[in-house]
């Protein structure tokens, strides 16, 4: 393991801070413009939070637009460099809380930047072009261990080729599903007129998986990398353009700069920056702990995608395995979800509609089981307050890429008492009946 200790140019790091930052800036800035905040924290009367921090809610009042108030000012000092180290980590404490009470909207961008700050906490990326370096908090460097670079290429590496491998199940190589999401967008300018003929929908299916398994390849081979980096920029342009995933598709393009020359990264963007040519090995006290923290990060990223594996069930439809596993745009899921109370004391049975959520935890209650669960723990705890005993069945169909509707919940279990398996497949979750 002697190579992750070479000690290379720092420059793409100095870079990859910068946009970094920027983009951390972005993120959080953006929601509160946007109105996210609102619609995500302020309007809804009920949060389900990760099972496991269910004790972890939104601050009340203005309190989420002070964080992200926060968040934007800390974003612009690990741009900058400007109390890096505090301000990356801050940042870092932050993003986690904010992703962990807001699980309805959890996509893959939001996961990646927690491993990302969590990343970039251990590196230099202060010790060139920063403020740090400027007032004299930290010494300037011009390198930096291998080891920097690495992990950050692993990273991307992860969720290309895990997202690749999520692809190759026959909806997604029959292009029923990008058939089915294309369909949605035809109002599109410009290109949606073309989103119902079957070899643009074809053409993306099997461009999107021969993209996600073969970018990180033509980047590493010298002769392809500039042809794939111009492709890259198409496909995240076309995914910007048609389904506005936010900053997701340029944080993605900036892991380019790790691809090619340091020297022409640095006369691109720090042309007065020196040149690192030395060959030299590092060899620091802490190495042993370098080499576990590094073995450990990598062997969990390597598990979470596979995970799935272990469970008992489809992950399309059971969602056991879903989360953290780079399962990007890959299925269409729709459902119908009805809640059996029965009063203990009244010795009564009577059928509620779920209330009091958003549009888009009504999307997700009557698809994701562990909302489902987590909503019937929530009726419970609303009756007990009133002096009411209760038990919960869930009545609930489901359909999978627009595919006939299936039971989906066994409507014989009480889910009031009935624990989450974090581990495991639940079993009053019914097995899917397709391909």
């Amino acid at each position: 393991m002697q190579f992750l200790f070479k000690k290379i140019d720092n420059t793409t790091l100095i870079v990859f801070r910068i946009i970094f930052g920027f983009v951390l800036m972005l993120e959080a800035w953006g929601s509160i413009f946007t109105g996210w905040i609102k619609l995500t924290f302020i309007e809804p009367k009920i949060h389900f939070s990760f099972i496991a921090f269910s004790w972890l809610q939104p601050l009340d009042g203005l309190g989420m637009y002070y964080i992200y108030t926060i968040m934007g000012a800390l974003g612009l000092c690990v741009m900058l460099g400007n109390f890096y180290r505090f301000s990356i980590i801050s940042y870092t404490v932050l993003w986690t809380y904010c992703y962990l009470i807001h699980k309805a909207s959890y996509n893959n961008h939001y996961y990646l930047m927690i491993l990302l700050c969590l990343i970039m906490c251990f590196l230099p990326a202060h010790r060139s072009h920063s403020l740090d370096v400027k007032k004299g908090r930290v010494l300037k460097e011009i390198a930096m261990p291998y080891w920097c670079k690495f992990i950050l290429m692993f990273q991307i590496t992860c969720v290309y080729f895990f997202g690749a491998m999520a692809k190759t199940y026959p909806d997604w190589l029959d292009g029923t599903y990008t058939k089915l999401k294309l369909g949605r967008e035809i109002k599109t300018p410009l290109v949606g007129q073309f989103f119902k003929e079957e070899w643009f929908y074809m053409g993306v299916a099997y461009g999107g998986f021969l993209f996600d398994l073969l970018i990180i390849p033509l980047l590493i081979y010298k002769r392809t990398r500039v042809f794939a980096f111009i492709i890259s920029i198409a496909f995240h342009s076309f995914n910007s353009y048609v389904f506005q995933v936010g900053v997701f598709p340029y944080l993605s393009l900036s892991f380019a700069i790790f691809f090619f020359p340091v020297d022409k990264i640095r006369k691109l963007f720090l042309p007065k920056k020196e040149l690192y040519v030395e060959t030299a090995y590092s060899n620091p006290s802490n190495k042993k702990t370098i080499l576990f923290l590094l073995s450990s990060y990598i062997i969990l990223q390597l598990f979470l995608p596979l995970r799935q594996h272990l469970i008992d069930g489809n992950v399309f439809w059971t969602e056991e395995g879903h989360k953290m596993s780079w399962r990007m745009m890959l299925r269409s899921t729709s459902g119908i979800t009805r809640f059996k109370i029965y009063d203990v004391k009244k010795d009564s049975t009577y059928t509620i509609k779920p209330r009091n959520l958003s549009r888009k935890q009504k999307g997700l209650i009557n698809t994701h089981p562990d909302i489902i669960w987590q909503y019937a723990q929530y009726l419970k705890k609303e009756e007990a307050k009133k002096g009411n005993e209760i038990k919960v069945y869930a009545i609930s169909k489901k359909k999978l890429n627009n595919r006939r509707y299936q039971e989906f919940i066994d409507p014989n279990v009480d889910l009031t008492n009935t624990k989450w398996d974090y581990f495991n497949h639940a079993p009053w979750i019914y097995k899917f009946n397709g391909w």
